[in-house]
């Protein structure tokens, strides 16, 4: 390769030159594209979301996940957002009685659907038995992920009631037994940063094993 000194121009020349010129291939281009930096108005639509027993009459911009509806516009900040790719179970909601990350779908998706998000579980001065169960345990730490393991906790043992099997489940013509490794496998998209898993499988297992 010939050295550019031989064309009249320094390296340091040659390297700008080259670094500008991968700038501007990568710069996409559209034919009669609007170059005056203008964005796209979002598309608003009208949706009646019911969460906690209350309706909540919204205009949301069709790309709201459930999520930043729940905590942006009703400032139900019990959900968290963790991950915000469905990959930590910290926003999980339970929505006509199964549960969700409630990152992964639009607020526009569920006009007409019954949401309980932990806030509407129990609070402080009448807890849920779930709640009530994970303070016992220390069934958690830091605590950020404690309201997406509760929610998701409540649905897994209306889903053993039910008799909805898991990957763990061994015989699928018996009722769902309830050993520590079906909650495990059922509880295994709720992450505990903190490593609490231990307390809270025990939480699970002494409201499960509560009176009816």
């Amino acid at each position: 390769m010939q050295d550019p000194s031989q064309f009249g121009i320094t390296r340091r020349d040659a390297m700008i030159v080259a670094a500008a010129s991968t700038a501007v291939t990568a710069m996409p281009f559209h034919a009669g594209a609007d170059t005056s930096g203008a964005l796209e108005e979002p598309v608003m639509q009208k949706v009646t979301l019911t969460v906690n027993g209350a309706q909540h009459a919204l205009e949301l911009d069709t790309r709201t996940s459930l999520l930043d509806a729940l905590r942006e516009h009703l400032q139900l900040t019990g959900t968290k957002k963790g991950c915000d790719h469905g990959q930590c179970g910290a926003c999980t909601v339970i929505i006509d009685g199964r549960r969700i990350n409630s990152c992964l779908t639009l607020a526009v998706m569920h006009e007409g659907d019954s949401i309980t998000t932990v806030e509407g579980l129990g609070n402080p001065d009448d807890m849920h038995p779930m709640q009530a169960a994970f303070v016992k345990h220390d069934g958690y730490q830091c605590g950020y992920c404690t309201p997406g393991q509760i929610c998701s906790a409540v649905a897994v043992l209306d889903e053993i009631k039910a008799g909805i099997p898991s990957h763990e489940t061994a015989d699928l013509t018996a009722p769902v037994q309830l050993t520590e490794a079906e909650l495990r496998e059922r509880m295994s998209g709720n992450i505990c940063r903190c490593g609490a898993y231990s307390n809270i499988v025990e939480a699970i297992v002494e409201v499960a094993r509560r009176p009816a």
